[in-house]
């Protein structure tokens, strides 16, 4: 019996994370993170829960990772903190691990293989072999899956189009091939099924870049994802072409130039770089700033370049500032803040709601109808995208041939079994989301979002008072103090009042109640809140600190 289990990444976008399982031994493609939803505040990014790995730590066998990308290899150190396992991928990918695995004190402890497309590997009765794809990152992998009850295709994220660096295009061929030999089912990713067509090609977009840099009269500043490194060798060809010099500004995005520099897969040529501090020894229509920000992060370079607050950059009315990305849902209140800031401080603004400024890593309909044809599976399962993306490709598998009982739809925790009769969605495993809070792993949960935003919406109120022990009498206060509630000074009375109520709750009590401390603070709480509500409308949280002395 082969088991299929996604744990995260199918019925939503980011969290990736698989599992293949076959007569007691399992591995895991990917381990990915998601940033939170706007309803999870102080929340810093959302992990699989991987309890099921952790049940069955002694027989996963190995971790294969498909590409960079956050959502993809973001989770590894948590992952590898409840699992030892070698980690397989490919060089850049591998690079970036790396670097989170250095920064946790953790690299040398994990035993990482570097692969490359064509290589094939076996993992206890599996064996992976890595088919290259093309996707807003190098290096990134489909993988074709050897089990004892046929193949298994999963694409990994994937497009068909033509790639900026050579080598990095999809491997059709390679797939028809795998199509030609009998592919048992194909994972396929469903992000773009949306969307009709075909991708554009980067070389669109490279043309449209090119166009932009060579009318703008002063500085050009490129905000994009730091792992898109086809996007920034046009950027620096771009340049080169145009006799600027570049600079790589922001953490994440120098680290990424680095490695992949390191690898070759970025060729800069010799003296076209420079460093920050030497930006303003050269003209404005010489300088080309790739930089982070292209969402909206609050402390990102470009960020910081909006509010004036960048140590080295001030932004000129001259300046032309490109967007290269995508907006990510959830960030656009972000981003459009930071284009309104950059906009008031003069500079000319382009993103992708007014030029061809970003082309997706995702694979339209057109190309996923094509991936179908190319490997003809017995069964077909969307994954890598919300709920409704995975009906949607689910219905377009049905028009290009696949049968409607041989379409298996799946979410997180989702078994899917495969035998000698067939195959089905059978039981859950235990699965969800882990929350993220500095150090903490899992210990945020509802109650604690729900009081975090009720104190956002509605603020605090804090009771302090003493009381005699013997007499009940109130020898300290009550002080009451207000946070996110309401300003004092303008609302004086209304806390004034809260006083008076608190005061009568104290003379109500006798002073040989038993528990009277606990039957006073829930007294007060509830007499607080209906009083704060009758007159202002608002249920701000209310805390009591009382104590017997």
């Amino acid at each position: 019996m082969l088991k299929i289990i996604p744990l995260g990444g199918v019925g939503e976008i980011g969290l990736n994370m698989m599992v293949f399982e076959y007569d007691g031994t399992l591995f895991v493609v990917d381990a990915g993170l998601m940033f939170p939803d706007i309803d999870m505040p102080g929340v810093d990014f959302v992990i699989p829960d991987m309890s099921y790995l952790k049940e069955n730590r002694d027989r996963v066998c190995g971790i294969v990772l498909t590409h960079a990308h956050e959502d993809h290899i973001g989770a590894l150190p948590y992952l590898l903190k409840i699992i030892q396992a070698p980690v397989f991928g490919t060089a850049f990918t591998l690079g970036l691990v790396r670097h989170k695995l250095e920064e946790r004190g953790m690299l040398g402890s994990v035993d990482m293989h570097t692969i490359s497309p064509g290589d094939i590997i076996r993992l206890g009765p599996f064996e992976v072999e890595f088919i290259s794809v093309s996707h807003s990152v190098v290096d990134g992998v489909g993988l074709a899956v050897q089990t004892p009850l046929g193949l298994v295709v999963h694409t990994g994220d994937f497009k068909i189009g033509h790639s900026a660096v050579a080598g990095h295009a999809t491997d059709v061929g390679r797939f028809a091939r795998l199509g030609e030999k009998g592919v048992l089912a194909l994972l396929s990713d469903s992000t773009n099924v949306e969307r009709p067509g075909y991708t554009v090609s980067d070389q669109t977009i490279g043309d449209t870049l090119s166009r932009i840099t060579a009318t703008s009269r002063g500085r050009i500043i490129v905000a994009l994802f730091a792992s898109s490194i086809m996007r920034i060798q046009q950027v620096i060809d771009i340049a080169a072409a145009q006799r600027r010099r570049i600079v790589f500004n922001g953490k994440s995005i120098e680290i990424s130039v680095a490695i992949a520099r390191q690898l070759g897969y970025l060729k800069i040529p010799e003296d076209l770089e420079i460093d920050i501090e030497e930006v303003e020894c050269f003209d404005d229509d010489e300088i080309v700033i790739v930089t982070t920000g292209s969402q909206g992060e609050p402390m990102s370079a470009l960020a910081r370049m909006s509010a004036g607050s960048h140590k080295q950059i001030r932004i000129k009315p001259a300046d032309t500032v490109i967007l290269s990305s995508k907006f990510i849902p959830g960030n656009e209140r972000a981003i459009a803040r930071i284009i309104n800031d950059l906009y008031r401080q003069g500079a000319d603004v382009v993103y992708e709601k007014i030029s061809d400024i970003h082309v997706s890593g995702h694979a339209f309909r057109e190309e996923l109808k094509l991936m179908i044809g190319l490997t003809r599976p017995r069964y077909f399962v969307p994954i890598h995208g919300e709920y409704r993306h995975l009906i949607l490709h689910g219905r377009l598998a049905r028009q290009v041939g696949i049968a409607a009982e041989n379409v298996l739809l799946a979410e997180d925790g989702q078994v899917i079994q495969f035998d000698d009769h067939g195959a089905a969605v059978h039981e859950r495993v235990p699965t969800g989301r882990l929350l993220v809070d500095g150090k903490g792993i899992g210990d945020v949960g509802r109650s604690v979002l729900r009081e975090r935003r009720i104190l956002s919406e509605d603020g605090l109120v804090a009771v302090t008072m003493a009381l005699d022990e013997e007499t009940g009498i109130i020898v300290y206060g009550p002080e009451i103090v207000s946070r996110g509630f309401v300003f004092e000074t303008e609302k004086g009375h209304l806390l004034e009042d809260a006083v008076c109520v608190v005061l009568e709750i104290v003379e109500e009590l006798s002073p040989d109640l038993t528990d009277r401390i606990a039957v006073l603070k829930s007294r007060l709480q509830t007499a607080l809140r209906q009083y704060f509500f009758f007159t202002i409308g608002r249920r701000p949280v209310i805390l009591p600190f009382i104590l017997e002395v």
